[in-house]
């Protein structure tokens, strides 16, 4: 290999990680934060959702840089007026449920209490109008911070499950209100931009009844459909018309370049892992796993939430007919296979490593036993989302330094890949080891790079690609890289639920997921 050619590699503990990108060959740049925001917009009663930024509506779009540093504040003291009347109560989270008004005052207080680290934004609507809403914790709530990753928690996409609802609101109110007392915290919010959805379906939520184990009423949307048996399926062609819940989450992770997510579900014990949908899933039996290019991954980060929850690791099974999971994980298609999961979908489209976490025997418990489920949780909810930090991140570049945006990058034998996003940034989670990096973008030359990654910390790698010579007045162009084989999808069929049927056996029968 060209020395010249070769690209700079170092390892640094996260702590050190602003003043690199500040010596960094990229950092060096001058970025406007403003080019950066994506074209797309989702707006909102809210703000207006741009991708990488979030724009209070009653504030406008900033014109200057200075404008834009200055967001955050401008848009606090915004809510301090339009919200006089929250600011007046105490900021508290009682241990009840919430119904689609109460969770909406309880999320529009938190945004006004503490504007500099949080931003309301919905993402869509539901099929009866309700708001999708999301809110970012972080230090940096408005807009995206600069080589530190995005991370999300989707709950209550069941609307019947409910446990996990109330984690969300629990989890957005610890961790606000931990920030300036908690190190542990200040340090995940200081270098990660936390979006949380608490429903997924408010319109199943509102039908369903507390004090409800078991059973379908409000687990699907208000037109019938199983949300997690919607998305696009690597392996089989999904009928299903999409829903507008599912299309707004798909326009949100297309926006947003998610490196870790969580899906939080109820009715069982455990964490699961992708695959959830096998090539042979509609009469098989469900002894055999479907195991991804990335599974010793899925498995640490399975680990990681079964091992920091207070019962998961155990493997306990909700019940005697029941499977029983070793160490609390398992892996999805091994415990039941289904086409059209969300978390088959982050992965394979997006890069997006995302593991379903079962939370609660129960779908819909009392809620006097919610104290016990969020101290069951809530170790775990924070630890998993700091495994966004493990592996390898960094920038890819041009010769001058500025960035490639959607290069495509590919961990050698791992045949799922990601891409870079608008300032060059990239981000894998990877266990300890070595390991090689393939990195492609259009009109530049190909590089393989060599990198090492440890325990203590990520490591940061920067890899300079060089433009191609023209050949034939073309740049050259490397082969296409498919990463993933998306099946093309047919006409969707309009039928909710009954069109289960045709979706394997295995879906009539299992109410997990």
């Amino acid at each position: 290999m060209n020395p010249t050619m070769t690209p700079t590699i170092w390892t640094a503990s996260l702590c050190c990680l602003c003043s690199a990108l500040v010596l960094g060959e990229v950092a060096t740049r001058d970025f406007d934060p403003l080019e950066a925001k994506l074209a797309s917009r989702i707006s909102v009663q809210e703000a207006t959702f741009l991708g990488d930024a979030v724009v209070p509506s009653n504030t406008g779009q900033p014109q200057t840089l200075e404008g834009f540093e200055s967001l955050s504040a401008r848009a606090g003291a915004q809510q301090q007026r339009n919200y006089q009347d929250l600011d007046a109560e105490p900021y508290n989270i009682e241990y009840k449920y919430h119904d689609f008004d109460k969770m909406t005052k309880f999320l529009r207080q938190t945004t006004t209490k503490y504007p500099s680290l949080t931003a309301l934004y919905s993402i869509g609507k539901s099929v009866q109008g309700r708001d999708l809403w999301v809110m970012v914790v972080s230090a940096s709530p408005y807009e995206h911070m600069i080589g530190k990753p995005d991370v999300k928690y989707v709950a209550n996409m069941h609307g019947n499950e409910a446990v996990s609802r109330e984690l969300m609101l629990q989890l957005i109110h610890h961790l606000v209100t931990s920030y300036n007392t908690d190190s542990y915290i200040r340090w995940l919010l200081d270098n990660t931009r936390i979006h949380i959805m608490p429903s997924m379906n408010p319109d199943g939520f509102e039908v369903s009844k507390e004090g409800t184990c078991d059973g379908g009423q409000g687990r699907y949307n208000a037109r019938g459909f199983d949300l997690n048996r919607n998305f696009p399926d690597y392996f089989k062609q999904n009928n299903k018309r999409t829903q507008p819940e599912t299309e707004a989450v798909k326009e949100w992770v297309s926006k947003i370049q998610f490196v870790l997510s969580g899906s939080l579900h109820g009715g069982a014990l455990v964490a699961s892992y992708p695959f959830d949908n096998t090539p042979n899933s509609l009469f098989q039996t469900f002894s055999a796993p479907s195991l991804t290019p990335d599974d010793d991954v899925f498995k640490h980060l399975a680990l990681t939430y079964s091992t920091s929850h207070a019962k998961m690791s155990r493997g306990v099974s909700c019940k005697t007919s029941q499977t029983s999971f070793r160490r609390g994980i398992t892996n999805g298609a091994e415990w039941y296979p289904l086409t059209g999961g969300m978390q088959d979908f982050n992965y394979v489209w997006h890069g997006c490593m995302e593991v379903t976490l079962e939370v609660s025997c129960c779908k819909y418990p009392p809620a006097y036993e919610l104290p016990k489920y969020w101290e069951d949780n809530k170790d775990a909810l924070i630890k998993y989302l700091a495994e966004a930090h493990r592996g390898v991140q960094g920038f890819v570049v041009d010769e001058n330094g500025n960035p490639i945006e959607k290069a495509s990058l590919k961990i050698k034998s791992r045949d799922v890949g990601f891409q870079s996003t608008k300032y060059g940034e990239f981000w894998r989670i990877l266990l300890p080891g070595l390991y090689k990096l393939e990195v492609y973008a259009d009109g530049y030359v190909p590089r393989d790079v060599e990198f090492m990654v440890v325990e203590q910390h990520p490591t940061l790698l920067n890899v300079t690609l060089h433009t191609a010579k023209r050949k034939d007045s073309h740049f050259y162009r490397p082969s296409p890289q498919i990463f993933h084989r998306p099946i093309p999808q047919q006409p969707a069929q309009e039928n909710g639920i009954f069109s289960s049927i045709t979706n394997g056996l295995s879906n009539l029968v299992n109410y997990f997921g």
